[in-house]
């Protein structure tokens, strides 16, 4: 049972911060022993880009969006932009007809957005594709940001960085969110240093179209699959946090644990299908840091989690020393607080101290239910519109 406890708790600490800590020194030693790879801010010869964006019901910020898009630094005559709003039934399909400098795909079928991009990949000619959201706003210099690192032939995908914006009075969901997006992007910015990034978000990110691979029509986390597919491939997926997303928060708690829960599904879904890069004998580092950015993640460590608590409270319960007692009333405490962030949520206080155990909590609950409704086969591949802020 001590044994247990033990290598439980290893495994919880290396997922949440053992790793992070063990990739930020392996990346310290690679910058003493290499150099890093220099690249032209504007390469001399800029490659063509399509911007394709699956917009399903957002007629309150399409506009918005078409705008912010044709906005962008990037010459006119290397830019498509693709929108295609498969079984929207608001006005967004209306309000996107006739504008100049786009092109506009609609179907009445709703069949989910890997279906909708599956069918928008004929109509693409960039050799760089970037996929955005319809919900969120890029940074003007997006585009350069993200092909400069072509110049690198390793490069097969970019991804962007997910900001999200945060004010003074914010309640859990949007602290949460926010403290969580900046420790990944830290990591990821370590991954790639060190080798590559193990996904992407789909919010920004870019991929070598002649690479992009078609994957399952009943896929949960497009974005992902489409980046880790080409890892597969042997090339690097990079990093550029200079190329921005900008969205808000989900509306509240209750919204966030939705779109996390989806998350999960469409998580342990892809652990299933991308079996080399879980293989060590394909390509070794890629597979230590998918395993240790994403599959304990997905996985047992939310279940780990209960059991260290359970095995905790056993162990005390059988005359555990000290370390013992002290350790299962700090994990008491925690939860605890998260109990009262949960309480003080409902009733719209803000402390912003309970944020940080209360959204900890919701994100591992969200992947233990996003497992079940895997297994359960009731998750559908169509992208549920979560509401924000």
């Amino acid at each position: 049972m001590i044994i247990a406890f033990w290598v439980s708790l290893f495994i919880i600490l290396y997922t949440f911060v053992g790793y992070g800590l063990l990739l930020f020194v392996l990346v310290k030693i690679k910058r003493i022993l290499t150099k890093a790879v220099a690249f032209k801010d504007i390469p001399e010869h800029l490659l063509k880009v399509t911007v394709l964006i699956a917009a399903y019901n957002e007629e309150d910020i399409i506009i918005d969006k078409v705008k912010n898009t044709l906005e962008l630094n990037y010459p006119e005559d290397k830019i498509q932009v693709i929108f295609i709003t498969d079984g929207s039934t608001d006005q967004t399909v209306e309000k996107l007809r006739n504008i100049d400098g786009i092109t506009l795909l609609h179907e009445d079928i709703r069949s989910g957005k890997m279906a909708a991009i599956k069918r928008a990949i004929p109509f693409i000619n960039g050799d760089v594709t970037i996929f955005t959201d319809a919900n969120t706003f890029l940074n003007k210099n997006a585009i350069l940001e993200l092909v400069k690192h072509y110049q690198n032939n390793r490069v097969g995908a970019v991804a962007g960085e997910k900001r999200i914006l945060v004010d003074e009075k914010a309640d859990a969901s949007s602290a949460g969110e926010g403290f969580y997006w900046k420790y990944e992007s830290a990591l990821k910015k370590w991954d790639y240093e060190l080798y590559s990034n193990v996904g992407a978000a789909g919010e920004l990110f870019s991929i070598r179209t002649a690479l992009y691979q078609p994957v399952e029509s009943d896929t949960i986390i497009d974005d992902h699959m489409i980046a880790m597919r080409i890892a597969e491939k042997g090339y690097v997926i990079a990093y550029e946090p200079n190329a921005y997303a900008m969205e808000t928060a989900s509306a509240n708690t209750k919204e966030e644990l939705k779109r996390k829960i989806r998350i999960a599904a469409g998580g342990i879904q892809s652990i299933f299908r991308l079996k080399k890069a879980a293989n060590p004998f394909y390509y070794p580092i890629l597979t230590f840091q998918y395993i240790s950015h994403r599959v304990l993640r997905w996985t047992i460590t939310p279940f780990l989690l209960i059991l260290v608590f359970i095995l905790n409270a056993l162990i005390v319960a059988n005359d555990g020393g000290a370390v013992y007692k002290v350790m299962f009333a700090l994990q008491t405490v925690f939860y605890l607080l998260s109990l009262i962030g949960m309480f003080f949520e409902s009733k719209n206080i803000r402390i912003k101290v309970l944020f940080i155990p209360f959204y900890f909590c919701v994100m591992n609950y969200a992947v233990i239910a996003g497992i079940i409704r895997y297994f359960k086969k009731n998750q559908s591949a169509a992208w549920e519109k979560s509401k924000r802020k």
